[in-house]
């Protein structure tokens, strides 16, 4: 019988690459905190592994269309296929920068808890197989 890892492992692969995509986000805003104009840009985790682990034959089959030669062709999205939005500020700033310092740092623990949990769960996942492999 032959063990596939995508469902041996469930949600926890994407999960894990997500986490790691939003750290850099995040810690891209926390390095911006001082810079005049800086917009906070943060991701939907729930909705982007959602979207990243519907089944093959759900997917929507947006196309974007050019209607000047001036247009982007979205091929080069920010964090390739993530999706990325702006951080809506609680307080604005005076020199346009919509990074929350102490929004910022809670955010990023949360996703570093959050990554930590997933990677043990994963972990825990190979232990179960490397058992399981191993007969006992």
């Amino acid at each position: 019988m032959a063990i596939s890892f995508s469902e041996a492992l469930g949600i926890h692969e994407p999960a894990l690459k997500l986490r790691a995509r939003r750290a850099e986000v995040l810690a891209n805003n926390l390095a911006n905190t001082d810079t005049p104009g800086f917009k906070a840009r943060d991701m939907d985790f729930k909705a982007e592994l959602n979207r990243q682990t519907r089944p093959a034959g759900h997917d929507l089959n947006v196309s974007l269309s050019k209607t000047q030669s001036g247009h982007l062709d979205g091929s080069g999205l920010a964090g390739g296929d993530t999706k990325l939005g702006f951080r809506i500020p609680h307080q604005s700033s005076v020199d346009g920068n919509t990074v929350e310092d102490q929004v910022e740092h809670a955010a990023f623990m949360k996703n570093a808890l959050d990554f930590q949990a997933s990677f043990m769960m994963l972990n825990k996942k190979f232990k179960g197989l490397s058992s399981a492999i191993a007969g006992q």
